[in-house]
């Protein structure tokens, strides 16, 4: 034994301790970068577990260490063949944990984790925005096309469009890591967005939202930086800053993809690549607006599908006019009703979008009973893109008169429900899913509240 037990164990005891401090440093760091959404490496978390059994066993060893030294003191014969091995011991645990330490210098301790890669979106697949959807994933899969906007009148199917595409990345990834779908509308803010954006990269506790714009910027950049994500940005109103929302500026080096629809903002938002969201042609117009109608109606007499294509003819291929007037026809079995229905959307000129589609709406609303239309224009003092708590809703109809049918809420919740599946039905209302707790939320499509809120300015 060239090294003392006493001093080979008192260099133990300083490599124990400088093993337990570079460990938890490890475990500090990848702790803190689990708290970003980041995940430990595998080669990391092994050289932890091995520290802990080390640090273990050093545990054990270190108890037994005064007793065996007093033996060495006191020279008793005996006693020598038990001192050696325990020298031997600390000596080949003390080369170990040398070792150890060694592998321990980590340049870093985490990579991306990814979340769920992408949330599937209810679906309503439109007729004839097959060609689009072939020519935005082309946009996609090409690597000098890094930003892309949709653009269109309104009404058109630009979301219906995000949505399949969106889905489409669950089937066929393409190689991103993530992504991510964000409402923007027209009372945007950058917090809004971040909140949105967060909650998809896994930032979802109440600390992170208290934080500042700044801070989640940078929070969000650290993630996406790491990977190659798609973003889609529905419903633009204006340029959005990406730095500010801590959005990477997707590019050729980062693979990474931004769509996002709009009306006008294509230019403002540096688009790569514009894509405009066409009107039905005439034969899938017709196909759709057959489709809400309904074939029991239309083949309630043999006149009907002919005055039915001009009614169609009226929605100047717009899908949303199409749905709506399509469905508010969907019980109207005579001559009269469509007659009545061609002159009454023959009365204005179509011109912008909001003239175009006010008649197609009217038409739909006149056709409510009057509590519906009060509860339908209640709607309307909801943000936009909100989504409205349906037994909330009922209540507020009820606290305001508009359910007479019952004098108790309970009882009021059965017309409540039967007036918002109405409204559904005949498209003013759309479903919205429903929260974590079970509750339902329906809302109002952005071009129908824009419509009414107009008139009724007016």
């Amino acid at each position: 034994m060239c090294v003392s037990l006493k001093k080979l164990f008192q260099i133990y005891l300083l490599l124990f301790d400088e093993l337990k401090a570079r460990r938890n440093d490890v475990e500090r760091k990848a702790h803190l970068d689990e708290q970003r959404q980041l995940k430990r490496l595998d080669e990391v978390q092994l050289w932890i577990s091995k520290a802990d059994t080390m640090i273990t066993e050093a545990e054990k060893l270190i108890v037994d260490g005064p007793q065996e030294i007093n033996n060495n003191l006191c020279l008793v014969s005996k006693n020598c063949l038990s001192t050696y091995k325990f020298w031997k011991k600390v000596a080949e645990k003390l080369q170990h944990i040398k070792d150890h330490m060694s592998k321990g210098d980590f340049g870093k301790v985490s990579e991306s984790q990814l979340p769920a890669s992408v949330v599937v979106r209810p679906e309503e697949r439109s007729i004839a925005l097959e060609s689009t959807i072939d020519k935005l994933w082309r946009c996609i899969g090409d690597k000098d096309v890094d930003i892309i906007g949709l653009y269109d009148l309104g009404g058109v199917g630009k979301t219906t469009l995000l949505t399949i595409i969106n889905n489409k990345f669950s089937t066929t990834p393409e190689g991103f890591d993530v992504v991510i779908w964000a409402l923007v509308s027209k009372d945007f803010n950058v917090e809004k967005i971040q909140d949105r954006i967060g909650g998809k990269i896994g930032f979802r506790d109440e600390s992170w939202k208290n934080k500042s714009v700044d801070q989640k910027a940078e929070d969000i950049y650290e993630i996406l930086r790491n990977m190659r994500f798609v973003v889609l940005l529905d419903d633009l109103w204006e340029k959005v800053d990406l730095n500010k929302i801590g959005i990477p500026e997707p590019s050729q080096e980062n693979g990474s993809k931004l769509i996002f629809t709009t009306l006008e903002v294509c230019g403002e938002m540096e688009a790569r690549k514009k894509i405009k969201v066409e009107c039905l042609q005439p034969e899938e117009a017709w196909k759709l607006f057959q489709d809400k109608v309904g074939y029991e109606t239309l083949n309630s007499h043999p006149d009907i599908p002919k005055l039915a294509k001009q009614v169609a003819k009226e929605c100047g291929g717009l899908p949303l006019a199409l749905i709506i007037i399509g469905r508010a026809m969907a019980s109207k079995t005579t001559l009269g009703e469509w007659r009545y229905a061609i002159k009454k959307l023959k009365q204005s000129a179509f011109s912008k979008m909001e003239e175009k589609v006010f008649p197609l709406l009217k038409f739909s609303y006149d056709n409510l009973s009057p509590t519906m239309k009060c509860c339908l224009l209640y709607c309307c003092l909801y943000p936009e893109d909100y989504n409205i708590p349906v037994r909330r809703l009922v209540e507020y109809w009820f606290c305001e008169g508009l359910l007479d049918e019952f004098d108790i809420i309970s009882e009021a919740q059965m017309q409540g429900d039967h007036v918002i599946s109405s409204l559904i039905s005949a498209s003013l209302l759309e479903g919205a899913g429903e929260s974590f707790y079970g509750e339902y939320w329906v809302k109002m499509h952005d071009v129908i509240r824009d419509v009414f809120v107009d008139s009724m300015r007016a």
